[in-house]
């Protein structure tokens, strides 16, 4: 087998590699590897440069010392409550009000939530009778919040004691910043293969895929476990339209606003994921819809060269469309054209295909740990065995997984049947194509 897949290389020409090996090349390397390995060590130097501007941010937020409201939407949440409370209480930053919302939760939540509310632990605690959506109890938390600043996070989630202080002090730096984005992390990464997929993942494209999106300025997103928003740009659109997505879609109505949205790899957020695949494929079928139904129909103005038009937002639209769209439907056609010229070496195709992923991950993976090395944890670093299956988790199951969920909207539009969201929130959303 060995000796017959060295033979097989030495006999391939140029024109050859390029025919079986182009989508690796061209796009994935150049986009996910090259640029990461560019970009990531830029930061740092920057980073590491741009500590005594830092040290003045963190003596300008100390000094300020401004309310800063964490809300917190969910529904079913209370397991998750007592330690997203304990991680607040150890902040550097102490200046906080902590705004829960039951989004009509049928368990005990609301009962936990009350005594922790009775404890102090807990500012104000609403509780909504009937379910509203996490859009709906988002906005109801930020109709009560005081705080010059808004921090968003799931419930079941909990924070590095920094995390706060980290997160604000971008706004400290520039005041043409709307959103940070937190560094959203795994935290029950051991819980089962898929947690252990889902760390690496998070590692790549949290950390260091947003990290390098900002530092190109199309940063897209502001992950709803741990994002934080100036109140008064908030104020301005209203809150948060309905999901799912609204995340993203929050993000890109900041920056249609005019406004900067960055990322910060040190503020770190650790939630809770899917441990089973099937949980997962839902999970992620829920978020891939939001590309199609958020960016190519409700804010599909961005591409239109009108007086609003905005060449960074371009950018970041046309790069999410064609890397995750196009470049998805490239694989597809990339799959006929293999099986129709290269059927008899198709082991080899497959071998040489995964080994060259499986060092794109090594790569990413080592620049990730370098990023965040300060506050990587040691079983974050120890699940690098597992990268030898992130090729297979990437390229196979998550892409089926997106793919169906593209056609799916596209033909469908089945967002607005999702679960995830009660009836009578995604009938208005879908009458009025929000």
């Amino acid at each position: 087998m060995l000796d017959a897949f060295i033979q097989f290389h030495s006999r391939l020409g140029l024109w050859e590699w390029f025919l079986f090996f182009w989508p690796f090349f061209f796009f994935d390397f150049f986009r996910y590897v090259l640029i990461d390995l560019i970009l990531v060590p830029a930061y740092c130097v920057r980073r590491y440069l741009g500590r005594g501007r830092q040290a003045r941010g963190r003596r300008q937020l100390f000094h300020h010392q401004p309310l800063v409201s964490v809300i917190v939407p969910g529904k079913n949440e209370g397991r998750h409550m007592g330690k997203l409370v304990a991680s607040l209480e150890t902040q550097t930053y102490s200046n906080l009000e902590l705004i829960v919302v039951d989004d009509g939760s049928d368990d005990d939540t609301p009962g936990i939530c009350r005594n922790l509310e009775s404890q102090g632990l807990i500012d104000l605690f609403i509780r909504n009778d009937v379910r509203g959506g996490k859009a709906s109890a988002a906005n109801t938390a930020l109709r009560y919040a005081r705080g010059d600043y808004v921090i968003h996070l799931d419930a079941d989630s909990h924070l590095d004691p920094r995390s706060i202080e980290t997160i604000l002090i971008p706004f400290m730096l520039d005041q043409s910043i709307g959103a940070v984005g937190g560094d959203v992390r795994v935290a029950n990464n051991d819980a089962s293969l898929a947690s252990r997929l889902q760390t690496i993942e998070y590692m790549k494209s949290i950390s260091t895929g947003r990290t390098v999106s900002a530092m190109l300025g199309i940063l897209r997103i502001v992950a709803g476990a741990h994002g934080a928003f100036r109140r008064d740009v908030l104020e301005r659109l209203h809150g948060w339209d309905v999901g799912p997505g609204l995340d993203g879609d929050i993000t890109v109505k900041i920056r249609k606003l005019g406004f900067r949205v960055v990322h910060e790899p040190d503020a770190i957020c650790y939630t809770n994921v899917p441990v089973a695949f099937n949980k997962l494929a839902r999970q992620r079928f829920r978020w891939d819809r939001s590309l199609i139904r958020f960016r190519l129909r409700k804010h599909n103005d961005i591409f239109r060269p009108d007086a609003n038009f905005q060449i960074s937002n371009f950018l970041s639209f046309a790069e999410n469309v064609f890397f995750n769209i196009l470049l998805n439907i490239r694989w597809w056609v990339y799959m006929v054209q293999i099986l129709l010229t290269g059927q008899q070496y198709l082991e080899f195709i497959a071998l040489t295909t995964y080994l060259l992923y499986l060092v794109a991950n090594f790569l990413q993976f080592g620049m990730a740990c370098f990023l965040i090395s300060r506050t990587l944890r040691r079983n974050e670093a120890a699940q690098w065995p597992y990268l030898f299956l992130m090729p297979v988790y990437m390229g196979i199951y998550l892409r089926l997984v997106r793919s169906y969920a593209y056609v799916m909207e596209s033909l469908h539009r089945v967002s607005y049947l999702d679960r995830w969201n009660p009836w009578k929130v995604s009938s208005i959303s879908q009458r009025e194509d929000l």
